[in-house]
């Protein structure tokens, strides 16, 4: 029996990462800094220079930011925020934005001399805005995570400073209380009515997202091709309505998210094949519940040891998840998720992550598919072994074997993706 302090800290965990945001949320933490500047600032900035880290630069390139108009790009995500943001809503920041506002973001765009600069930073996900308006100057650093501020300033005076640190968990709960055996026991015997509230709103969104992204026209239409070209089963449908809301949301659809480990296509990943397998089956909603804990859960151990932000696509760590919270549904024992965990890993890992952008959703349909396959091998006595590769003995150990792989191996892999996409791709 998992202790209560094991249990609380899976509880912080969840609330701390699934959290609801308007927008890909790399365009929506800049609007965020930006919304935080003019309020420190006091004014509509006259000038602006903005630093972002690599990881920043290309997740924010190809992407629309939603309620702007349709428009793309840095300049288009600071202007939102200097001209429309709330910065109070932190990941909702520009998710009220009226469409009349939308010509005075595009003017203000235009008008504003805005420097971008990308300098070298020990942090893959940092954003430092700085803003004149006469003879006021204000800046705001966000690091880490999407919506944590280290630093602000006006006119020299520092008003917030926390100590500099290169962990992508910075101010948040520890995750090295994550394993794949407490997760399944804190699944199984958690009381869901301290987590349902939670867990509805991930459902209730993410479903909705997913159902425009198959009944409107959004990006390459990923998940309306798998639907009409492939077999009308669960798995084509499961995949599906994963893509189809990484279709819409890419495409600056302006209906929020429920996010995981900082990322929409992520939230949408690890929930969408669960929720429809759920529906399919015809379990109870409790059951719905404890699957989601699993495949939220799995995601986030595997994503806290490669970062927020790498050139390892976090799709795929999602659809592993989503295997898993799959396999508790159809199976539920320990040994069919670890086999399903360490099948999934060992079919896609090293997919690259070259930003966010339409392409996003095939490979989460992708992704998903690897995970169902993980569990489909699992059902018929088949398993990729230690030393398979990455493959190691114990499911925990192979996961900690892909944290390596994205935070270490894959550094060189991140800094040539960004080369490619800002000095060949135009």
């Amino acid at each position: 029996m998992l202790q209560e302090q094991t249990v609380s800290a899976y509880i912080s965990i969840l609330h701390e990462e699934l959290l609801l945001a308007t927008g890909c949320t790399e365009p929506i933490a800049l609007a965020y800094c930006a919304a935080k500047v003019r309020q420190v600032l006091g004014a509509l900035p006259e000038r602006l220079k903005i630093e972002v880290s690599g990881n920043i630069m290309k997740n924010v390139k190809s992407v629309i930011v939603p309620n702007t108009g349709g428009r793309k790009g840095i300049k288009a995500a600071v202007a939102a925020g200097i001209v429309a943001g709330d910065a109070d809503k932190v990941l909702q920041v520009i998710s009220a934005v009226p469409a009349d506002q939308h010509a005075a973001i595009a003017g203000y765009e235009t008008a504003t001399p805005m420097e971008i600069v990308c300098p070298e930073t020990a942090h893959l996900l940092d954003i430092r805005i700085t803003a004149w308006a006469g003879a006021d100057c204000a800046a705001v650093r966000i690091a880490n995570n999407h919506s944590n501020i280290v630093y602000m300033e006006k006119n020299g005076t520092v008003l917030l400073e926390k100590a500099d640190s290169d962990s992508p968990e910075d101010s948040l709960t520890d995750k090295s209380v994550l394993n794949v055996a407490d997760i399944l026991e804190f699944a199984d015997t958690v009381d869901v009515s301290r987590i349902s509230e939670l867990l509805d709103r991930q459902i209730d969104y993410n479903s909705a997202i997913a159902q425009e992204g198959l009944s409107g026209s959004w990006g390459a239409n990923i998940g309306s091709v798998l639907l009409h070209s492939y077999p009308n089963d669960i798995k084509t449908e499961a995949k599906a309505w994963a893509a189809a809301g990484s279709d819409a949301r890419m495409s600056g659809c302006e209906m929020p998210v429920v996010i995981l480990s900082g990322s929409g296509n992520q939230g949408m990943t690890a929930s969408l094949p669960v929720i429809r397998y759920a529906r399919h089956l015809g379990v109870s909603r409790e059951k719905l519940y404890r699957a989601l804990l699993v495949s939220d859960l799995i995601t986030i151990h595997q994503k806290s040891g490669i970062g927020r932000l790498s050139a390892y696509c976090g799709a795929v760590s999602a659809g592993v998840g989503a295997g898993a919270g799959i396999a508790y549904l159809l199976d539920g024992s320990y040994t069919a998720i670890a086999h399903t965990v360490v099948n999934a890993i060992a079919i896609i890992s090293g997919t690259i992550c070259d930003g966010a952008k339409p392409s996003c959703a095939a490979k989460i349909a992708a992704s998903v598919d690897a995970g169902i396959l993980g569990y489909c091998m699992y059902c018929e006595g088949q398993e990729f072994k230690s030393g398979d590769g990455i493959v190691t003995k114990g499911v925990d150990n192979t996961i900690a074997n892909v944290g390596v792989l994205a935070k270490e191996g894959m550094q060189q892999t991140d800094r040539t993706i960004l080369h490619i996409m800002t000095d060949r791709c135009q």
